[in-house]
């Protein structure tokens, strides 16, 4: 089989779809299929042992649009199937131009991440599919629905997702739930030399992420800053960067800004901290929840999309409502207090997302593809 994917970020971007399309990538290239990959990038993307084929950030918007939508096409003309984490109308346009299947990623929904981004958009995403209002609204969700009516295949992560693809109108013989593999986790230093070179002492909570409304890291840092003793250190970047900053200067040494941290050291940095938080106002099934617990390292977070179908209260971390700082402040106090609970969380943590092992979702997702192209 021959495939090509597609994603809007890569590596040393950080997020999901950067760790998943080249996890993706590598399985199919060592299951023999012939692979090659679409991206955007700031600058030209390291060498891979298959093609990677980018197209320039510094492009103005609409042209990266065509430049992608034609490298698409150039690309699906030599394959069997398209698999795409982004740029989704791009590849659906490509698609039906030359006549290819494609099969989706769905990581949220499209449309109310776009009418976020440009500011149409209040509230979370559940919210959207009612109360989304305007025309751009409308023709975001119209371009949504199409895009995702037409492919042959649509994976999501979580139940949640799939509930709203089918209510798109997406046929629920063609949506499946795929959830995020445990990430192949390299040999780490002990933890005790991780802390050091971090410069960890103390009880420490880690993120990881890009930054934005979605993460609603502002909740983090107030509910932080209501318990004592406390540190956060936060991998990533993105928008608000200044405003998070500038909030989390009455938190003196308590808070760190790592900046956008490679993989590995994101791996390092959850391994070390005592337990990984999540504040997100809206989410779907976070990457960073199930590295974290593989690496046995307890999340507190907040019960939003698909989180809690990973993240079980009191038996791998601790859930609360979202946008609730006294919530979260407590949460995070009844961790760090309750040495019993803490040491129950870490131990369970590990064996809670054995059922996400790569070859197993991986080898599904392939079993889709070859469908597809069937």
């Amino acid at each position: 089989m021959r495939v090509v994917v597609v994603s809007g970020i890569w590596p040393p971007d950080v997020g999901g779809p950067a760790s998943h399309a080249p996890d993706v990538a590598g399985f199919l290239l060592e299951r023999g299929h012939d692979v090659e990959v679409i991206v955007t990038a700031g600058t030209q993307p390291p060498q891979r042992p298959y093609p990677v084929h980018w197209i320039s950030r510094r492009l103005p918007k609409g042209a990266i649009h065509v430049a992608g939508a034609v490298a698409i096409a150039r690309a699906a003309r030599r394959v069997d199937v398209v698999y795409t984490t982004g740029m989704f109308a791009r590849t659906a346009a490509a698609c039906a131009i030359v006549r290819r299947p494609y099969v989706v990623k769905l990581t949220g929904d499209p449309a109310f991440e776009r009418a976020r981004w440009r500011g149409h958009a209040d509230g979370d995403v559940e919210a959207f599919q009612y109360n989304g209002k305007g025309v751009q609204n409308a023709v975001l969700r119209g371009v949504r629905d199409m895009t995702l009516r037409r492919a042959a295949h649509v994976v999501c992560p979580s139940a949640f997702l799939r509930e709203l693809a089918v209510a798109w109108g997406v046929s629920p013989e063609r949506v499946s739930v795929l959830p995020n593999p445990t990430p192949p986790l390299p040999e780490l230093r002990v933890r005790e030399d991780l802390r050091a070179a971090l410069g960890i002492r103390g009880p420490t909570l880690a993120f990881a992420g890009r930054f934005g409304p979605q993460k609603a890291l502002d909740v983090a840092l107030d509910a932080v800053a209501r318990v004592d003793g406390i540190s956060l250190l936060l991998a990533g970047d993105g928008e608000g960067r200044e405003e998070l900053e500038t909030r989390a200067a009455s938190l003196a040494d308590r808070v760190r800004f790592l900046g956008s941290l490679p993989r590995g050291q994101v791996l390092e940095l959850f391994a070390a901290a005592d337990a990984v938080l999540l504040s997100s106002a809206w989410e779907n099934f976070p990457h960073t929840v199930v590295e974290a617990l593989a690496l046995g390292t307890p999340v507190i977070a907040t019960a939003v999309g698909g989180v809690p179908e990973v993240v079980e209260d009191g038996v791998n971390g601790l859930l609360v409502p979202p946008n609730d700082v006294g919530a979260l402040a407590k949460a995070i106090d009844r961790f760090f207090v309750d040495d019993e609970l803490r040491d129950r969380l870490r131990a369970a943590a590990t064996r809670s997302v054995a059922r996400y092992a790569p070859e197993q979702v991986f080898g599904e997702l392939e079993r889709i593809l070859v469908a597809a192209v069937g």
